[in-house]
């Protein structure tokens, strides 16, 4: 689901994967459709990699958004804009043992700001892949006696 997504630092929104070449690679705006290259100098995070602090573990972030959706019915979440409070309210509505000294405000706005990106762009699928089957290895039942 989040496979590709890219968060670029000094840039706005988010990205998408298109091509990697030896000294950058290319990514397209999820907004503005527009390519550029980013160069190893950039400091770029791959949304699949992020995680949030809990007092006991790390949450990764598909599963934030996907208790994001559980909780506004697929909709959208509130605006990353709204106060302090209400940020941190809502959060703990959602991950009630986020930890508090190691999640910021700034993190909760990213969360929700890339969560309502991505939901109005219909990224966000929480469907289980289809696992592949299974081969058995168990031994046949033997008829023999």
């Amino acid at each position: 689901m989040l496979k590709g997504i890219l968060s670029i630092s000094g840039q706005s929104g988010l990205f998408k994967l298109v091509a990697e070449s030896k000294n950058n690679i290319i990514v397209e705006s999820l907004d503005t459709h527009k390519r550029i290259p980013v160069y190893s100098t950039s400091k770029v995070s791959a949304l699949e990699d992020i995680a949030i602090y809990t007092e006991t573990s790390d949450i990764p972030l598909k599963d934030i958004f996907k208790a994001i959706s559980d909780k506004e019915d697929g909709g959208s979440a509130i605006s990353h804009k709204v106060s302090t409070n209400e940020l941190k309210t809502y959060f703990e509505e959602v991950v009630p043992d986020f930890d508090k000294d190691r999640v910021y405000v700034s993190d909760i706005k990213k969360v929700l700001q890339w969560y309502n990106s991505l939901q109005e762009k219909e990224m966000l699928d929480f469907s289980e892949p289809e696992p592949e089957e299974e081969r058995e290895t168990e031994e046949p039942a033997s008829t023999e006696e």
